[in-house]
């Protein structure tokens, strides 16, 4: 009976009244960070059909706009998690909840898209919008070329609503040898260089390999073509990579390909960061753990991330706190990684855009996320202050246009329990 009364409850949550797209919303008299540009005390943010149409002070507001006040409050673009397995993974131990990672052959699947096992009923989904987090990138897991991680903004809508870029990355995974089907180090690049060589091989061969008149490659042919666009320099090799020495490796192995390489995990990537900004190469990592999990992380430092983008490396902050829970349920998360970047000597201003328009420019849709500015997508949070400060909370989200009023299990159970049950007196 309390089971159907909680699912209803649920039902009924998900049908609160929103804001429709098309309608024209002014927020006014908030302090507007747009991350691409200049901050705006007392600015305006104008939204009409999911898009944002005007910010500044002192902007006309349009006839018959929806206007919110946000007075005293601070106005940012939606935050972006860049790295989770959002919607594709709920339960860890329970494997048919998972979908974030994909058999290959001989460790690897290249060719795996994550979001073609997007889930838009994720359970985790109304949490994390709730906490201001409006985009996300997914990504697979496993193998050495793991597949193609994607860009997700948390609509209500089927996976094809929610999917901005179905191939955003490709993911390498250069932490453990053991774990990618090499005995070291050595082999595993190896085997990296080897798989490169044949997709570029394949390129120019294509129609002899449909004739069988090539030598056996290394990977599959789906897997060789999915390869194209990394070569090829529009597609960006995510390296999941701790160790300074590996990330070196990698250095190496992307300038031999011509290849745009972002670095994924980065413990001791402040080691390199010299050849990282000389490289271009962009580091996506966190700032709540300094404890090595591995022997590959014992440079680990909360000043990473500070002393990365000190030297000019652009830096996605993520989660990093371990145990495999942040990438989950709680990615919401990300603005207390973006505060703990900020205690361990990152400014203010990068710790924003880190987990806002640097992601999206790492993972190319800059063009629509993670900025204010007119023509991006009406992706707007209104803060009750600082929102890397604990008690800060969300007060207006909207994604594309629209504005969400959340209400998730946590808020559900959070009611339920607020009223102890009554005393019965002292037991026996």
């Amino acid at each position: 009976m309390r089971g159907n009364l909680f699912a209803a409850a649920l039902c009924a949550a998900a049908l609160l009244p929103l804001s429709a797209g098309a309608q024209t919303i002014a927020i006014t008299g908030g302090k507007v960070y747009t991350v691409s540009g200049a901050t705006i005390d007392n600015g305006t943010v104008v939204m009409r059909d999911g898009k944002i149409t005007a910010v500044g002070a002192g902007i006309a507001i349009p006839e018959g706009a929806q206007r919110i006040d946000a007075t005293g409050k601070w106005v940012t673009p939606g935050l972006v998690d860049a790295a989770t397995v959002l919607g594709v993974s709920e339960i860890s131990a329970v494997q048919g909840t998972n979908d974030a990672g994909a058999t290959g052959h001989d460790n690897v699947a290249a060719a795996f898209r994550v979001a073609d096992g997007l889930n838009p009923t994720s359970i985790y989904l109304s949490p994390t919008r709730e906490d201001g987090i409006t985009t996300v990138v997914i990504h697979p897991d496993n193998g050495l070329f793991a597949g193609q991680s994607a860009v997700v903004e948390i609509v209500d809508g089927s996976a094809t609503d929610m999917i901005v870029r179905p191939s955003a990355a490709m993911l390498a995974n250069l932490n453990n040898p053991r774990q990618v089907g090499a005995a070291s180090r050595g082999e595993m690049l190896m085997r990296v260089r080897e798989i490169l060589d044949d997709a570029r091989t394949y390129a120019r061969r294509r129609s002899d390999y449909e004739r069988a008149q090539t030598r056996p490659f290394a990977a599959s042919r789906l897997d060789l073509e999915a390869l194209q666009p990394v070569l090829a320099g529009r597609l960006p090799l995510l390296v999941a990579v701790e160790k300074a020495s590996d990330i070196q490796a990698a250095l190496r192995v992307a300038k031999e390909f011509g290849i745009r390489m972002i670095v994924g995990g980065g413990a001791e990537a402040w080691m390199v960061a010299d050849e990282l900004a000389a490289a271009k190469v962009g580091v996506l990592t966190g700032a709540m753990n300094n404890i090595p999990r591995n022997f590959n992380m014992l440079g680990s430092r909360q000043e990473n991330a500070a002393l990365l983008r000190a030297k000019g490396v652009e830096v996605a902050l993520i989660g990093n706190a371990g145990g495999g829970g942040e990438e989950q349920f709680n990615v919401r998360n990300i603005r207390y990684e973006a505060g703990n970047a900020v205690a361990y000597g990152m400014k203010w201003e990068d710790a924003l855009r880190a987990i806002t328009l640097a992601p999206a420019e790492l993972f190319g849709v800059s063009d629509r996320l993670g900025s204010l500015q007119a023509g991006r997508d009406a992706n707007v949070v209104v803060w009750s202050g600082d929102p890397f400060e604990f008690a800060t909370r969300p007060e207006h989200v909207f994604v594309r246009g629209r504005e969400y009023h959340d209400v998730s299990r946590q808020d559900l159970l959070m009611q339920r329990y607020k009223q102890l049950p009554p005393d019965f007196g002292p037991r026996p």
